[in-house]
């Protein structure tokens, strides 16, 4: 699976503050890796259609079990919505005990500095 281009729900305002969420997953199996695919495309459209949400893209490396996303919303609260509704909820915890490593990044931006880059995300991951 290719990286996923940025994808723009909510046309943030010039100027305003961004919430930029990152992480990254590594799976214990390939079979762990697959149910990640499996799952993605719901939780994929979830976010394009998530109230808050600024942008959005995922960089998936199957076969080395590992999997990246990156977004940016309005407020925490809408991340948080997110992250508790639609596919998002149940698939998070499906996939939990299939998780070998897992990391979060969060921090703030102006939506003028979005998309936040792939550099930018995986030096605040490390």
């Amino acid at each position: 699976m290719p990286t996923l281009p940025w994808t723009v729900p909510n046309p943030p305002p010039a100027g305003a503050e961004a919430h930029v969420f990152a992480s990254r997953f590594e799976t214990r199996t390939l079979r762990g890796a697959l149910r990640f695919l499996v799952r993605t495309p719901a939780v994929w459209r979830q976010a394009g259609r998530a109230p808050g949400a600024y942008g959005a893209t995922l960089r998936a490396q199957p076969l080395r079990r590992t999997f990246w996303t990156l977004s940016a919303w309005e407020s925490p609260a809408a991340l948080r919505e997110f992250a508790r509704s639609g596919a998002h909820r149940p698939t998070s915890r499906a996939l939990a005990g299939q998780m070998r490593d897992v990391r979060f990044a969060t921090w703030r931006t102006s939506t003028d500095g979005l998309p936040v880059s792939w550099e930018e995300a995986t030096r605040r991951l490390t």
